[in-house]
């Protein structure tokens, strides 16, 4: 029985291309600083973003959590969305390693509006944690895939800096933002103090994130992440990776998108199914079957080799990649269509 694997965007596997990239990358040793494929990597996603300067890591967690402790200081607070992928999903981390509180933001599918900010900013009263960060995602996973306007991410990041903040973009999934919605990731990026953009969801690579702001910032980043245990050696060939995805796997991420509203479209005619298609903007579905906890609903695909999350006791997190085709998807929501409570 072959597998349909909609757990992630991670899940995917190199392209034959990638691996011969990888394999005739020329190397260094990146932790003293002369790789040379990791070097044309962050110059390369330095440009791309319109910032002066970028480091490679392993992981999207290390990118936000340099970030943060780049600009933040033990006791400050930083401010972001309630969902955001930094509270949920990075095991604590801005706690034990940067030492800092995270106040947190209401609003639809992982967004706010300035006037959220605003009201979360702290007086100098020394009663109170120092206000220094603003962190936005976007796309925003908890959100759905959830993509921000251009505009109102500009709104909400102006204030941010008139109020005295720095800015982060989580960008983990910016690739998908920009192919949604047409703007450049260097729109997105000009609007915060740094950015973090990942390689192995969309883009297809086995490893690797990157983290972009000014000289000075990126000079911290690499301190960082020396400190957290993530600075490589040879990590040339990763580079190799993202380098190649960058050139050849971003204009196929519609392709993505247009499967996750072929799955949402599907299911939306099975009576049982609970799913709001005017809600997939990029590459997930999320859904719900009427009388069924998520977590029977993802055993019961996984016997019949659909393989998916739950996103909570009672919706099912799907995701769309590369490695999935048109046919895989009406396969899916076949299966799913024949699951009866």
């Amino acid at each position: 029985m072959s597998t349909i694997d909609l757990r992630s965007d991670t899940v995917t596997q190199p392209t034959q291309p990638m691996l011969d990239a990888m394999t005739t990358a020329p190397l260094g040793d990146d932790v003293l600083g002369d790789d040379p494929t990791v070097i044309q990597l962050q110059e390369h996603v330095a440009k791309l973003l319109g910032k002066e300067a970028a480091c490679f890591v392993p992981t999207g967690t290390m990118a936000n959590q340099t970030a943060i402790r780049a600009h933040t200081q033990p006791g400050d607070e930083i401010i972001t969305h309630e969902d955001s992928h930094i509270i949920h999903y990075e095991t604590g981390a801005p706690a034990a390693l940067s030492g800092v509180m995270i106040r947190v933001l209401r609003g639809e599918r992982g967004q706010f509006d300035p006037q959220d900010v605003r009201d979360a900013m702290r007086s100098g009263d020394t009663h109170f944690p120092s206000s220094r960060l603003l962190v936005v995602e976007n796309t925003h996973n908890r959100g759905g895939g959830s993509v921000w306007a251009l505009d109102r991410l500009q709104a909400v990041c102006r204030t941010g800096r008139e109020l005295g903040l720095r800015v982060h973009l989580d960008g983990a999934r910016l690739w998908n933002a920009c192919a949604a919605s047409g703007s450049s990731p260097e729109d997105y990026a000009s609007l915060c103090d740094s950015v973090s953009v990942c390689f192995s969801k969309g883009l297809g690579c086995p490893v690797g994130s990157a983290v972009a702001g000014d000289r000075a910032f990126i000079d911290r980043v690499r301190r960082y992440r020396k400190m957290f245990g993530g600075a490589m050696r040879q990590s040339g060939m990763l580079a190799a990776a993202a380098l190649y995805a960058l050139e050849h796997h971003r204009d196929r991420l519609t392709e993505d998108h247009t499967n996750a509203r072929r799955l949402a479209e599907k299911l939306s005619g099975v009576s049982s199914v609970r799913v709001d298609t005017d809600r997939i903007e990029t590459n997930m579905v999320f859904f719900a079957l009427e009388g069924m906890p998520a977590p029977e609903v993802c055993e019961r695909l996984a016997d019949a080799g659909v393989l998916m999350l739950p996103e909570s006791s009672r919706v099912v997190r799907a995701v769309t990649h590369m490695g999935v085709t048109g046919a895989m998807i009406d396969e899916a929501a076949e299966h799913i269509s024949r699951i009866r409570v």
